[in-house]
């Protein structure tokens, strides 16, 4: 154990966003919520955040409110075995450790003793759409290889995945497949390793996983090529497995604003006139996870999108999730986009990395663009 710990001690007053924002700054991925005595007085996760969201719960609120007042705790002289038993056993990443008054001296992580430096998850990236919206900027480059803060977009993508450590990659290629194929070759010049999967018709953004080479062994995460985000995909791995889900979807919250007055009414009566209401919904941010046996799901070389998989699973009494973003993301489908992107990457790509709220100029400026955004409703 560090004193970096130190830097996740919260108080339960503090602001769900500030926190959200000393957990990004940290590798450790939670934070501690302490008294005055620095005594132990619950547990913030990213999970725990992640569920707020998914509930409407306001960042401006206290993280008091959805901390986890009853976590795992060891004592310093506890075997540190029994340590690492009680985090495989109940699926945890960190236990608190405290002294006999219950005051924080110390973090144990499992990460740090367990989890390989390189991740051998498979990465799925479809680069093969025509782009039709984005022309004629794509008449003579595919949309992957459009270059945003001076390097193509399907890089940006590819790195973000390296630092985090994966390294196996499958492009999904069609429309001038050579091109991508030319700038990324087997990825060697990225320390990766590269395939890809050559789709001959359109497949739709399931479909082509029914031409892997050999089924996975790992969760698979399945990624749109037009799509910058700043989301953290171990944690979406953890999300995913901690859920013990068979598919996962990340999704992002759109607001949408009636530009009229609404009339709420009862038979002939007047109940009440919204003056331009807001609604929220949770739409497809183009992201996934899913097991191998997801892919049984899926028929060999037919057109078959990711929305049709989900339904599919769901039909089958299967156990699907959510992640919600609270990450920077905008989905590059048409002009607008392409020219928000080059506005708003250097702030997010290159100004320190640290995002953990969307710029007041990027919120609800999401535009519908395909299967990719179809709203999906939270029960």
């Amino acid at each position: 154990m560090t004193d970096q710990w130190k830097n996740i001690l919260v108080s339960p007053d503090l602001s769900i966003l500030e926190t959200m924002r000393i957990i990004d700054k940290t590798a450790m991925k939670i934070a501690l919520a302490v008294d005055r005595e620095n005594r132990l007085l619950g547990t913030i996760s990213d999970g725990d955040i992640r569920r707020a969201l998914l509930k409407g719960i306001n960042t401006d609120e206290k993280v008091g409110q959805i901390m986890n007042t009853r976590p795992t705790t060891f004592q310093a002289n506890e075997s540190r075995q029994d340590m690492l038993t009680a985090m495989r056993l109940l699926r945890i990443s960190q236990i608190p450790i405290i002294d006999k008054c219950g005051r924080i001296v110390g973090l144990e992580m499992l990460d740090s003793l367990t989890r390989p430096a390189q991740k051998d998850n498979p990465v799925v990236l479809m680069a093969g759409g025509l782009g039709s919206r984005l022309r004629p900027l794509t008449s003579n480059c595919p949309k992957p290889l459009l270059r945003v803060g001076g390097q193509p977009v399907l890089e940006t993508i590819l790195t973000s995945f390296m630092d985090h450590g994966f390294n196996n990659f499958y492009l999904s290629v069609n429309y001038k497949a050579k091109m991508i194929e030319d700038y990324f070759g087997d990825g060697s010049n990225w320390g990766v390793k590269i395939n890809y999967i050559h789709e001959n018709k359109k497949m739709g953004t399931a479909g082509a996983l029914s031409l892997l080479p050999e089924k996975p062994t790992l969760p698979m995460i399945i990624m749109n090529g037009d799509i910058l985000t700043k989301i953290n995909f171990l944690q979406l791995l953890d999300f995913h497995s901690d859920n013990h889900a068979m598919a996962t979807m990340c999704v992002h919250k759109y607001d949408f604003q009636i530009p009229y007055g609404v009339v709420n009414v009862n038979k002939h009566r007047l109940i009440n006139i919204e003056e331009k209401p807001v609604n929220n919904f949770f739409i497809n941010a183009g992201i996934y996870v899913l097991e191998p046996a997801a892919l049984e799901y899926i028929p060999e070389n037919t057109f078959f999108d990711m929305p049709t998989l989900f339904n599919k699973l769901l039909d089958d009494c299967r156990e699907t999730a959510v992640f919600p973003l609270r990450e920077y993301w905008l989905d590059i489908g048409q002009i607008n986009d392409f020219e928000k992107a080059q506005e708003e990457y250097e702030e997010i790509f290159t100004n320190g990395g640290e995002l953990t709220s969307i710029p007041e100029k990027a919120k609800n400026k999401i535009v519908p663009t395909g299967d990719t955004l179809a709203s999906l409703t939270i029960n």
